[in-house]
């Protein structure tokens, strides 16, 4: 069985990342790994659906450990990404799809040179605001932060092998599936 591709997938936040990696999960080839937080779960999020919701305490603990394939703190809030599932699934033939932050995949690019990376941007920073605010689930300084960090984190777009824009979510999804499978057709050297 061919092992399967190491995929990592960025976007400031509101970008749509979620929406288009919930459509490209409809192929059971794919393995999403949860990401472990600190942060409250937000309304309507499950906890070892969208992420596995620990304490600050126990995420420092697996820090230690060296459980983690990355971590980062982000707007105050550990995030990280477990090791153990992201092997099982690779060595089963599964594609793994990450979504992390910038400084994580800056991480997995150092520790895993097979691992290709993907940034998706909104079309303009307005379209990224209107679609925080169109959310709801923050207060408006809140929504100002992130596009100001939105701004700064569409600078390491160039350090991704793959940027596609998240305007119409049909086309996404398209370039998403073409970007994969042109991962998976790679000639390995």
């Amino acid at each position: 069985m061919e092992r399967g591709k190491l995929i990592v997938v960025s976007a400031p936040s509101g970008c749509g990342k979620g929406t288009i990696l919930g459509e490209v999960l409809k192929d059971p080839k794919f393995y999403f790994s949860v990401s472990c937080t600190t942060r409250q779960p937000r309304e309507g999020e499950v906890d070892g659906v969208n992420y596995r919701f620990i304490t600050k305490e126990r995420f420092e603990e697996l820090i230690a450990e060296g459980a983690f394939l990355e971590h980062a703190e982000y707007v105050g809030n550990y995030y990280g990404t477990l090791l153990a599932p992201i092997e099982e699934n690779l060595a089963q033939g599964k594609d793994v799809l990450l979504e992390i932050e910038v400084k994580g995949a800056e991480q997995i690019r150092a520790l895993r040179p097979d691992a290709s990376l993907i940034f998706i941007v909104p079309p303009s920073l307005e379209t990224l605001r209107e679609r925080l605010i169109n959310r709801g689930t923050e207060e408006m300084d809140v929504i100002e932060k992130r596009v100001a960090k939105a701004e700064q984190e569409i600078t390491y777009r160039e350090r991704y092998d793959y940027c596609l824009v998240n305007d119409k979510l049909e086309d996404a999804v398209a370039d998403f599936l073409a970007i994969v499978r042109a991962i998976e057709l790679k000639v390995e050297k």
